[in-house]
């Protein structure tokens, strides 16, 4: 359990040596949505300032929280000072060596949201300030654990690759906890030797790791479930490490899984030669999706032996519905060959075009007009947070979203789900589950009819142009309405529970800000500019749908529309200008949307069924 931002704020509040001002930390954290990019020394102030009252309820919260843990026997990780630090410290002692960090998914390069400090971990201040942290967090929350994470090179490469000076900063940063806490073990994520692998080669990682005694470090291989980094690193060169499942990006919800790594991976590395591995874990950026994945992985901290998946999933069907249905069984069995059977290689970012809207003009230069944002996300490496991602590179001129399964076999998953549904309508898991397939048939659909209509645009082809948009267009309203009949996809339950966080009229409106801007534009835009993270955390809800989405697309075919009819080039930039302009309306908005489902869930499926396969 990693519990982070409100013990640092308390530390540079209340502890006389650092003195720096509220006022300070206003400018230094992000907004609620944002906090975990903050800590991460990816931005600042973005979506803040945090008020004393949010604080105060964090505080409350993260002490019941790790009393609970206690009760169950669980032993908690509390976060250790990893160097990044408010503009002000270099005022305050303007020797240290404190730099600024590089460009962090800027559209202009302007720093005012992005960019922040970093305390060399080599400087003496940097031991001061984390044997303080510690301390502090012992005095709010006990003595709870020996464990601290700290990720001070996570996409963040040392100056120099020289490993003698590498070790030196990982003697440094453990000297900063163990000054605090002398039995403390430094958690660290595992993500630098993937994401950044052409800096942290043996040598590298070798220096890093060994920089501690053994035994007082542990490290998170983050991404196990597709690219293993014990395998290639000799079980990093000696050192404990963690089996983990990452599987999801940014909360989107989409169904995807590698069922056979989930079921094999942990015990191969267990029981592999001179094997460190000292446990499993799951590190997921959202996890309401996908329950089969969540459970499978859940239950191989207990196995000693690998899964025979097929069986298994006729154990878990059971399980979740409450009874035995041979058409699910046989249902489950197609997902699993197809929708769980991921081996392409391409980490899973949903980037099906109706969440995740192509911003290009299709008919000039067609690949290289795609916006940067789109380029990098669909081609390769984008950062995200503080991963970078290995996504789909194609040859195609046209935009690409992963698919990695046939989806005539998924179609007739689907009907086998429709067919069971007379035996398990009353089953919620049942209904949600049917929802999400239902969802994810139609959205790989209307990713070949957005790129028909594309096709008809740039033939110009004025009369299938507007059958296929139109298409698009009625696809989106109706998975609108197929989400509103499940309680768990629906917008409003996210902004409400944000909004019940606020104590005042003026918090509720920051909250709602937050919670709106992270599931859309989610970082600072230009006039004609989006911000290069939007759609990073897209999620299909109803009401995101029908009055985000469905406007986006919409606003997109009525300017290729006006192109093609007036025989006139697409105006991108008009375009990008209106719908810029309404999104930040939308996201400073306070309609109220739903939280209770509506409809037929069984009835509305089965006539999308009819209507798009039949």
């Amino acid at each position: 359990m990693l519990i982070h931002l409100p013990g640092c704020r308390l530390i540079f509040i209340y502890h006389p040596d650092f003195n720096i001002s509220k006022k300070d930390l206003n400018g230094f954290f992000g907004g609620p949505a944002f906090l975990a990019w903050a800590r991460m020394g990816n931005l600042h102030g973005w979506g803040g300032p945090l008020s004393q009252n949010w604080l105060d309820q964090q505080l409350v919260l993260q002490k019941q929280i790790l009393s609970r843990m206690l009760e169950l026997g669980m032993t908690p990780v509390l976060p250790s000072f990893s160097g990044n630090v408010p503009e002000a410290l270099k005022k305050i002692f303007p020797s240290a060596n404190i730099t600024r960090l590089g460009e962090w998914n800027t559209v202009d390069n302007n720093t005012r949201w992005c960019c922040t400090y970093l305390l060399d971990a080599s400087d003496p201040l940097f031991i001061q300030i984390g044997k303080a942290f510690i301390k502090q967090q012992i005095k709010e929350y006990g003595d709870v654990t020996d464990i601290y994470n700290c990720d001070t090179f996570n996409e963040n490469s040392p100056p120099t690759n020289d490993p003698a000076y590498i070790s030196s900063l990982g003697a440094a940063i453990y000297k900063a906890m163990s000054q605090g806490d002398k039995d403390s073990v430094w958690l660290m994520q595992g993500w630098l030797f993937y994401s950044d692998s052409g800096f942290w080669k043996p040598p590298q990682m070798k220096a890093l790791l060994h920089s501690v005694p053994f035994g007082k470090m542990v490290v998170l291989d983050l991404f196990a479930d597709a690219k293993p980094i014990w395998r290639t690193s000799s079980q990093f060169y000696g050192t404990p490490y963690i089996w983990c499942m990452l599987h999801n990006f940014g909360g989107n919800i989409e169904m995807y899984g590698i069922l056979d790594a989930v079921s094999s991976g942990p015990v191969d590395a267990r029981i592999s030669k001179n094997s460190t591995m000292v446990g499993v874990g799951m590190c997921m950026e959202g996890i309401e999706q996908n329950a089969v994945v969540y459970e499978l992985m859940s239950e191989m901290a207990f196995r000693s032996e690998k899964v025979q998946l097929v069986e298994w999933l006729k154990t878990y069907s059971y399980r979740r519905y409450g009874k035995a249905v041979h058409h699910v069984e046989a249902a489950w069995e197609i997902l699993y060959r197809t929708i769980y059977h991921c081996t392409d290689g391409i980490a899973d970012h949903n980037t099906d075009f109706m969440v995740n809207f192509p911003d290009w003009d299709p008919f000039l230069n067609p690949r290289s007009d795609i916006s940067k944002e789109q380029h990098i996300i669909q081609k390769i490496l984008t950062q995200t947070g503080r991963r970078k991602i290995l996504f789909q590179e194609t040859s195609s001129d046209l935009p690409q979203s992963h698919l990695w399964y046939s989806t005539h076999e998924v179609v007739n998953a689907l009907r086998l789900f429709l067919d069971a549904g007379n035996e398990l309508s009353k089953s919620s898991t049942y209904r949600y589950d049917l929802v999400d397939l239902t969802r994810q048939v139609l959205s790989k659909l209307a990713n070949q009819v957005y790129l028909d209509a594309v096709i008809a645009f740039r033939q110009k082809d004025v009369k299938n142009f507007h059958l296929h948009s139109q298409k698009f267009v009625q696809l989106v309203k109706d998975i609108d309405t197929l989400l509103a009949s499940d309680d768990n996809f629906l917008l409003g339950t996210w902004l409400e529970s944000a909004k019940k966080l606020a104590v005042n009229p003026r918090e509720m409106e920051q909250y709602e800000w937050n919670a709106r801007t992270q599931v859309t534009m989610w970082f600072y835009v230009t006039k004609t500019n989006q911000s290069k993270l939007h759609d990073y955390a897209n999620k299909f809800w109803s009401g995101l749908l029908e009055n985000y989405y469905l406007p986006r697309a919409s606003m997109y075919f009525s300017y290729l529309a006006k192109a093609l009819t007036e025989n006139e080039n697409f105006k991108l930039e008009e375009w990008r200008r209106e719908w810029i302009s309404y999104s930040n309306k939308w996201q400073a908005g306070k309609e109220l949307y739903p939280v209770r489902a509506k409809g037929d869930t069984l009835a509305i499926s089965k006539a999308l069924y009819e209507k798009y396969f039949n």
